[in-house]
């Protein structure tokens, strides 16, 4: 038989476990993002709070974190005919062989592999000081945990690619240079000049503490989404919160007036795309940014601090702005939306969507809707869709490791299923379709300068 416990005492351990927590959260915190450290002590808190996370790296294994839901069970690598028309990708990918992410380029028109960038993100990581924003560098973005993010490859046969930071690698991995400003996420864009655009988390946060403190993003601080702009060497050329921006524009009320609560991501720039040429509806130097977390797409003119044009409309958590023609634009729409049965996380509201945007007349509408329905295309997260001059339609489903690429007609052409040797699907990171003049004599002249790394 159990004896009875005094209340007192119950009540004391409960007090006293309260006070245990609070002190242990501090000694985390304080070993975590303290000027001055608490010794052994805080030391010993952060090993023991760490625990469940080092656990379940061991449950789910060296590349559980990119391992995909298997919608496809029949597919594997390519599937379809090749292009007819000289194209390639530059397929960025998780190898679950390997257990490393890498990028190869693709001949589009046989489906052979012409060339694998795989880089040494441990190397790299070791040549960052590792506080503040990129603290945990080493533990999150180690080889066995990185992909390589939206590659784009220069006209100088460099390879670009992102997130957590902005690197270059060349034709053999080496490191060209890699940026520790910011934290870059999403997109990676180059314009007519060669300058880089990426979105950026600055820190510290550029709007004032009182509005949106002072923590990092790992401990829920305030994202502060920018706009950068960089040299073809990697100099910052431009810099600018998108927050700045909507408050300089009159729309604070879209930051701070959401329900009555602190958000404490309420832009999430996933695109930056360049404008290249003077036309009636805008100017070179302006860029096109979609805001998902506003389902909104703007055009912003960095030159003058002005919001051009604000889109809203048939689309939810959109990615991927594309320029069509002097006039029209396309946008990636996710048709995501947040609903009580799913309340702590979007859904797909039916299907993905390729959205086009006509300036002259101010009408939206749907792009080979029917194939995206009928092929079940249906990211919640990320995602992206090319429009080609020919009227075929490149699109990755990046939340299931898909890449479809559609006939002007609306037939499916091909696909692609990142699956590995062990039979497990595995992520994709922004793969990009080289299909315009200036792309194939970029990828012709990096085939025919790129060396021979083995020696």
């Amino acid at each position: 038989m159990f004896k009875k416990i005094e209340i007192w005492i119950l009540y004391l351990t409960i007090l006293l476990s309260i006070l245990f927590a609070i002190g242990f959260g501090l000694l985390v915190r304080q070993e975590l993002v303290g000027v001055t450290k608490a010794g052994w002590m805080s030391k010993a808190a952060l090993f023991l709070a760490e625990i469940p996370f080092h656990a379940k790296k061991i449950l789910v294994g060296v590349g559980g974190d990119f391992l995909i839901e298997d919608r496809f069970t029949n597919l594997e690598g390519f599937n379809g005919n090749q292009n007819s028309e000289e194209s390639y990708l530059l397929l960025s990918r998780y190898d679950g062989d390997l257990q490393e992410g890498v990028v190869e380029l693709v001949n589009l028109t046989n489906f052979e592999v012409l060339h694998t960038w795989n880089p040494d993100i441990d190397a790299f990581n070791d040549l960052v000081e590792q506080v503040d924003e990129f603290r945990f560098l080493e533990r999150d973005k180690s080889n066995a945990r990185y992909k390589l993010m939206h590659p784009n490859l220069t006209r100088r046969g460099e390879l670009l690619f992102g997130w957590t930071l902005l690197r270059k690698i060349d034709s053999c991995s080496n490191l060209v240079f890699q940026k520790t400003h910011n934290l870059v996420h999403h997109s990676i864009e180059t314009d007519i000049d060669g300058n880089i655009w990426v979105p950026s988390h600055l820190y510290p946060q550029s709007l004032s503490s009182e509005k949106v403190g002072r923590d990092t993003i790992e401990y829920g601080g305030f994202l502060d989404d920018a706009i950068t702009k960089l040299s073809v060497d990697g100099e910052i050329i431009f810099e600018k919160s998108v927050s700045q921006i909507f408050i300089d524009n009159d729309l604070e009320y879209l930051l701070f007036s959401l329900g009555g609560r602190f958000v404490t991501d309420p832009i999430h720039l996933n695109d930056i795309q360049p404008v290249n040429s003077d036309g009636e509806f805008w100017k070179k130097g302006d860029v096109f940014l979609s805001l998902r977390h506003q389902s909104m797409v703007l055009l912003y003119r960095p030159s003058t601090n002005e919001i051009i044009w604000k889109g809203t409309g048939p689309f939810f958590h959109q990615h991927d702005v594309g320029i069509l023609n002097n006039h029209r634009i396309s946008i990636f729409n996710n048709n995501s939306k947040v609903f009580f049965s799913n309340a702590r996380d979007s859904v797909v509201d039916g299907h993905n969507e390729v959205i086009i945007y006509d300036f002259k007349t101010n009408v939206y509408s749907s792009y080979l809707k029917e194939s995206l329905v009928n092929n079940d295309v249906r990211t919640d997260k990320e995602g992206r869709s090319q429009i080609l001059p020919n009227g075929d339609l490149f699109i990755e489903e990046s939340n299931y490791a898909r890449t479809l690429y559609f006939n002007a007609d609306g037939s499916l052409k091909w696909t692609h299923v990142n699956r590995a040797k062990n039979g497990n699907v595995y992520a994709v990171g922004w793969s990009r379709i080289l299909h315009t003049q200036d792309d194939i004599q970029t990828v012709n002249n990096f085939l025919s300068n790129k060396g021979n790394c083995n020696e």
